[in-house]
């Protein structure tokens, strides 16, 4: 049950957090997995994370570049439109509101 949660919670801000990412520069799906992970976010799967990438290239927020492999199979490199820099940085904000009215709330225990 706890791991349905988290995927219900992850849902709502996958495509932020997959921007945020990209902040400091191109990557891949591979090292943008474990740099979720690393964050404590658990193991995204790419049938998650692909999809996400797709939805955020159509978007124009990201542009996908296909480069091969010197030793080994090649990847899809990542990186932040301006479109995408600046959707990162106003959907940012709204969902940073977002968690303090939540965490407002349940610090407050459930109180009206």
């Amino acid at each position: 049950m706890a791991a349905d949660r988290r995927s219900s919670w992850l849902k709502g801000v996958l495509d932020l957090l997959v921007l945020s990412c990209l902040t400091a520069g191109e990557s891949y799906g591979y090292e943008i997995s474990k740099a979720l992970a690393e964050a404590g976010l658990g193991r995204i799967k790419g049938g998650t994370l692909y999809p996400v990438l797709n939805r955020l290239e159509q978007a124009g927020l990201v542009v996908g570049e296909f480069r091969a492999g010197e030793r080994g199979p090649g990847r899809r490199y990542y990186r932040l439109t301006d479109q995408g820099r600046a959707h990162l940085g106003a959907e940012s904000g709204a969902w940073l509101d977002f968690h303090t009215a939540v965490r407002s709330k349940l610090s407050a225990g459930g109180t009206s």
